[in-house]
């Protein structure tokens, strides 16, 4: 008799909703992680002492409300910030909020930016809707639909341009037929070109950037972009809480270092150690990529998948600064409304659409944006928690850095970090000197900590040729099946990723337990 029923492979939070769902449903169910915390990349983990920090992930994707209720993510301290973002412009001009109240937003943007973008801003919003649709953002426990059932799901010529333009379009196709000009819209036209290519490796020109736009707009109701109290890794360990009440076993700095596979099918793990923990159902919650060339033995797979698996792009352009700060940033004019702590919690600095198109070719030629656009967030002022009394937690999320050797990206990865601080500094000249402490984090850094391929956070960019039916389900493609039997995927690589949506282990757990009951 094999020791568990399942084992998951990582602790993140879509290992963790899998190995809830089928500890819930009566299996044995052992998860796995190599860490000393949870949550993987949607984790709050403290990386200076008394500093706790939301490592890659630091939002609230909106969820489906079916796995909303059946998690209980009620119970979690979710909550929308009175200001989602304020964006600061190279021009010189106040900054621009965006509220999370809709009616707040339309009058602000009204008064700041003119009417005709606040009007913009809902057609952009209404273009995003047929797409997210045709990919199945909310679909839970459902197969991603056909191309031609993406097409059919269109109800008229306008949705299926929609669906059109996200599949082979630029975000900026989008952006330019309903916010065009380029001087007057600058603020949303930034705002909605960084929010397109953050995940991906495209520019906002760049064909196929336009899905990842209707992915991150795409909401279930009124839903929206959501923070959490104690960082995203509280959410992790409400599951956690979940799946050891359902009988499930935790063990944290447990490395699983092979899938081990007998006649075609899973027969357990191995650990660390030479240890091995049996199961007939293995779930891994890492990247395909990784699962398949690290834990499993690559040259067993048939060509073809193995094919399928070496095309996924994981090319992260990202780069993240953590800063341990003695105190609050002090902006100057006309920047000083976010000396109001509650306005500067998340400032953007991001250049124009042009700009980050500039900056993406740059960084295909190994060069260093001369000024980066990223964000500036500060959770400590909602949570106490995450510093020391008087000191705060900071991170900075910002494109494009080269991808390159680990040791060309080292030097690179200081130059970004000087520039960021340099940016900030024009907008809050003490910024420099509130820095007890920074770390600066390339995407490496993250395929060590976490051994997601290329420190890609999305576990496959979110383009359209990984999205819909070419974005692996719990048992793989549609067309394109996992040959090893018992071996299941539940990672943000899966259909209903990437993102913090808990659709892929959702889906997963069920399948798992759905497999069961047809075994019985």
């Amino acid at each position: 008799m094999s020791d568990y029923d399942a084992i998951v492979i990582g602790a993140g939070h879509n290992g963790l909703t899998a190995a809830t769902v089928m500890a819930r449903g009566g299996l044995r169910v052992l998860c796995l992680e190599k860490n000393h915390f949870i949550g993987g990349m949607a984790s709050t983990t403290e990386l200076i002492r008394g500093y706790r920090f939301e490592l890659a992930g630091s939002i609230q994707f909106p969820v489906p409300n079916q796995i909303f209720e059946d998690l209980d993510l009620g119970a979690c301290p979710i909550y929308e910030p009175e200001v989602q973002s304020a964006s600061i412009s190279e021009d010189g001009q106040p900054p621009i909020l965006l509220y999370s109240d809709p009616e707040r937003l339309l009058e602000h943007l009204g008064e700041t930016i003119g009417i005709e973008a606040v009007l913009g801003m809902a057609e952009v919003a209404a273009w995003a809707e047929a797409p997210a649709r045709a990919i199945g953002r909310f679909d839970v426990r459902t197969p991603p639909k056909s191309l031609d059932e993406m097409w059919d799901c269109a109800a008229n010529e306008t949705e299926r341009e929609a669906i059109r333009t996200a599949m082979f379009g630029s975000v900026m196709d989008v952006v330019d037929r309903y916010l065009p000009d380029r001087s007057k819209h600058a603020p949303v036209r930034s705002m909605l070109a960084f929010l397109a290519v953050n995940s991906t490796f495209r520019g906002p020109f760049s064909p196929g950037s336009a899905m990842c736009l209707a992915f991150a707009l795409a909401s279930p109701g009124t839903a929206t972009m959501s923070k959490v109290r104690g960082g995203l890794g509280t959410i992790a360990d409400h599951l956690a809480r979940l799946f050891e009440q359902h009988g499930g076993e935790l063990r944290r700095h447990a490395k699983v270092t092979r899938i081990v596979v007998e006649g075609g099918a899973v027969t357990g793990v191995e650990l660390g150690e030479g240890e091995v923990a049996t199961a007939p159902v293995e779930v891994s919650n890492l990247d395909p990529t990784t699962t398949f060339t690290h834990l499993l033995d690559a040259d067993s797979l048939p060509e073809s998948f193995a094919g399928r698996v070496g095309a996924i792009d994981h090319r992260a352009a990202y780069f993240q600064a953590h800063f341990a700060l003695r105190g609050l940033p002090e902006y100057r004019a006309p920047y000083e409304a976010l000396n109001d702590t509650t306005l500067g919690r998340n400032v953007t600095f991001f250049g124009t659409a042009e700009q980050m198109q500039q900056d993406f070719e740059g960084c295909v030629r190994g060069e260093v944006p001369a000024s980066p656009s990223f964000n500036l967030q500060i959770p400590s002022l909602d949570d106490p928690t995450l510093a020391p009394a008087g000191m705060h937690a900071a991170s900075s999320f910002a494109f494009y850095l080269p991808i390159t050797d680990r040791e060309t990206q080292g030097r690179l990865r200081d130059e970004m970090a000087e520039r960021i601080v340099a940016k900030i500094a024009l907008a809050a000249p003490n910024f420099p000197d509130l820095i007890e402490r920074q770390l600066n984090y390339p995407a490496y850094t993250y395929e060590l900590m976490f051994g997601c391929a290329g420190g890609d956070f999305t576990h496959g960019l979110l383009q359209p040729e990984f999205m819909g039916p070419f974005r692996p389900g719990p048992t793989g493609w549609p067309d394109a099946p996992i040959p090893v039997e018992g071996l299941y995927l539940c990672g943000a690589g899966c259909h209903g990723g990437p993102g913090v949506t808990f659709i892929p282990g959702y889906n997963c757990g069920y399948a798992v337990l759905d497999g069961a009951s047809d075994r019985l």
